[in-house]
């Protein structure tokens, strides 16, 4: 592969090979580590305050499940998608369109808060600080990255 090559590869089954998973930052992924993405991405939803209380709960229950399965790649899917939902509503509270530049001057747009879609980011906000805090999380965080250090990663 010629340039940077991908984090992620998005042909690899990542709940086969959960030793090829890398966190990354932030979102870093989060719409090519399968079968993750796709079982997480139809949940992902913030248009409405209800819509977001919906994927919140959905993406929270996936979650449990993964870490009742002892899955951390998919509890880590389950925090970026969370995050995601986050920092996308909080782009479009700011900006309608969802484009924080212009496409011809790349200068920042004016920003107006929609009262919606801020509420939506305050919902996913909570559930991606609930699952960041989570023990379990942080323990299988360590345990991931303690793997990939002897593995040389």
């Amino acid at each position: 592969m010629t340039g940077k090559q991908a984090m992620h590869d998005a042909t690899l089954d990542y709940r086969l090979h959960p030793e090829r998973y890398r966190i990354g930052r932030g979102e870093q992924g989060v719409l090519t580590v399968e079968p993750y993405k796709s079982e997480l991405l139809p949940h992902w939803r913030f248009k409405t305050p209800a819509m977001a209380r919906d994927a919140v709960e959905a993406l929270l229950a996936k979650y449990e499940a993964y870490k009742a399965e002892a899955d951390f790649v998919g509890m880590d899917m389950a925090r970026k998608f969370l995050q995601m939902g986050y920092t996308r509503s909080r782009r479009y509270a700011r900006h309608a369109s969802g484009r924080k530049y212009a496409q011809t001057t790349r200068d920042e747009l004016p920003t107006q808060e929609d009262p919606e879609k801020a509420e939506s980011a305050r919902i996913f906000h909570a559930a991606w600080q609930q699952v960041r805090s989570d023990p379990a999380y942080q323990d299988a965080k360590r345990r991931h990255q303690a793997r990939q250090a002897r593995r040389g990663r």
